[in-house]
């Protein structure tokens, strides 16, 4: 545990004046998109160390999409970009098992990395840029409609306060997360830059599942 917190990076205050930071790599079967909820829940011992450094220091971790091996047990190789996340809640319902509400931060790309002995993945990484504020054009309506209507289905609580449906970057991520779309094209959805072209994509998406304008 010496080792993790000499290496956990710093507080969230000089994040954006340090574009190189070294995180801790939680692999998941999933994709955290900037400003997304993430519920977890932590029950090995290397994701309850982390956590806990975490919550102490007011820490990110870094949550990638596994490119190959499994969530438990040895460590899996993440996809090079993935997203800083924020513990955000957590709760402790029993002993050895911790939930935590994980919230999306900037999206960075692994630059380097090692395996602890604990089996708890440490990489440097350079924090990409956000993507600049653009509006949803009117092309996107369907893309607007069906988060109108997912947003009144999940509740306000599932998504991060405030909401942003008009700005592009947030609908994209939005729906890019709550849309039944495979693992690896939401991947290509994070590492993109193009906002229009993301709520493009995700339009023609929709229109193939029969959705229309």
């Amino acid at each position: 545990m010496s080792w993790l917190k000499e290496k956990l990076p710093l507080v969230f205050d000089r994040l954006h004046h340090t574009p190189h930071l070294t995180i801790p790599i939680f692999p998941l079967n999933t994709v955290l998109y900037p400003d997304g909820l993430l519920p977890l829940k932590l029950f090995e011992t290397r994701y309850l160390d982390m956590a806990r450094v975490c919550m102490k220091d007011n820490a990110p971790f870094g949550i990638c999409l596994i490119q190959s091996g499994e969530e438990v047990g040895t460590p899996a190789q993440p996809h090079a970009v993935g997203t800083l996340a924020h513990i955000a809640d957590w709760d402790m319902p029993q002993l050895g098992i911790l939930n935590i509400t994980a919230q999306g931060g900037q999206r960075f790309l692994i630059e380097s990395s090692e395996v602890a002995k604990d089996g708890l993945i440490m990489a440097e990484v350079r924090l990409l840029p956000a993507e600049p504020t653009q509006l949803v054009e009117d092309e996107f309506h369907i893309c607007s409609t069906v988060f109108d209507t997912i947003y009144q289905e999940l509740g306000a609580a599932r998504f991060s306060n405030p909401p942003h449906p008009e700005q592009a970057a947030w609908l994209g991520y939005r729906l890019a997360e709550s849309l039944p779309i495979k693992s690896r094209a939401k991947q290509d959805l994070l590492e993109m830059n193009d906002s229009a072209m993301r709520l493009r994509i995700l339009q023609e998406f929709l229109k193939r599942q029969g959705v229309q304008g």
